[in-house]
């Protein structure tokens, strides 16, 4: 009876209680929205409220700046300005050296492809251009980093810390004094190999192990020069196509037919400035679109040829109207 009561009082005290169905707030002018002077609140919080805000938000970014301080620092700390980390198999460039060329075209579309007239002084100035600004850090020696290039040859150790000089007016026909041989429809090709970080080039300098596949004026080329002359990364250039190798006409290699071993290894040695060949079509057939394939040859550099994948070569085409 008395839980029969008890149960009675406690709906009695539910049913005095009415639901309040939210309501529309009460619309505020510019001014109460930035300060209610009844409740006191800016821009709808307290002073108290926005200072609780600050500090946490305030502790928070302090937080997360300092770890990511601390992990810049960890990364920073196993790295150096001098020389890789990771190098030679362990890096991702590998130990194969690519192999590139100029003068290239300022419009990416068109690289792989040297067009000029061969009486158009505009086109010609062209690709001229485009090599004295490649070439401009070999001929700016003045610049304070020629205080660290040494002059090389072969037999001599290159200095501890020292780089050896590439002279850009020692490539005969194709030094910029002749504008690289384009004003007599001879143009030179510049080949260069990429650097990689303490890679060290394995030679084909016995004359009796040279490859089968050799070019033969190469194997003359190095059967001709003396013993401690040998030791060069060789560079050989032909026509892709059987009709290309008749349109090519003889080649004419600057210094030298190849990559003398003093510029190796590369230590990142200040003023370094990467060797160059300068390859001279001495008589190119006019009005057809040559396609050259140069390669580089050493033991450890190698070689795979085609459109895709290529390695140890580099392919462009040169059309003299």
């Amino acid at each position: 009876m008395a839980t029969k009561r008890s149960k009675e009082k406690q709906v009695g005290k539910l049913s005095e209680y009415t639901f309040v169905f939210p309501q529309k707030p009460e619309p505020k002018t510019w001014k109460q929205i930035i300060y209610d002077e009844r409740d006191g609140k800016f821009f709808g919080r307290t002073r108290q409220s926005w200072w609780y805000l600050f500090l946490f938000y305030g502790i928070y970014f302090i937080v997360l700046f300092s770890m990511f301080w601390a992990c810049m620092e960890g990364l920073f700390y196993t790295l150096n300005d001098n020389y890789p980390k990771y190098q030679l198999e362990e890096s991702l460039i590998g130990v194969n050296p690519g192999l590139g060329y100029r003068p290239l075209p300022d419009d990416v579309r068109k690289a792989g492809f040297v067009h000029f007239k061969q009486h158009n002084k505009t086109e010609m100035d062209y690709w001229i251009t485009r090599l004295d600004t490649f070439l401009e850090p070999y001929r700016n020696l003045s610049s304070g980093a020629d205080q660290n290039l040494v002059k090389c040859n072969f037999g001599e150790k290159r200095p501890t810390g020292k780089s050896c000089i590439f002279d850009v007016n020692n490539l005969g026909p194709c030094s910029p004094s002749n504008r690289y041989g384009y004003n007599e429809s001879q143009p030179c090709i510049f080949l260069k190999l990429n650097r990689i970080y303490g890679w060290i080039p394995e030679y084909f300098d016995d004359v009796n192990d040279l490859p089968e596949n050799m070019p033969s004026d190469l194997v003359e080329y190095i059967k001709s020069i003396p013993e401690v002359e040998r030791k060069q990364i060789w560079v050989s250039c032909n026509g892709v196509y059987p009709g290309d190798r008749e349109a090519t006409g003889p080649f004419a290699f600057y210094p030298s037919h190849g990559i003398a071993s003093y510029y190796y290894p590369y230590t990142n040695t200040k003023g370094y400035l990467g060797p160059l060949v300068a390859v001279q079509f001495v008589a190119p057939k006019r009005k057809q679109n040559i396609f050259v394939e140069c390669r580089a040859w050493a033991k450890n550099i190698a070689y795979h040829g085609g459109s895709r994948l290529r390695m140890g070569s580099v392919l462009f085409s040169l059309l003299i109207d």
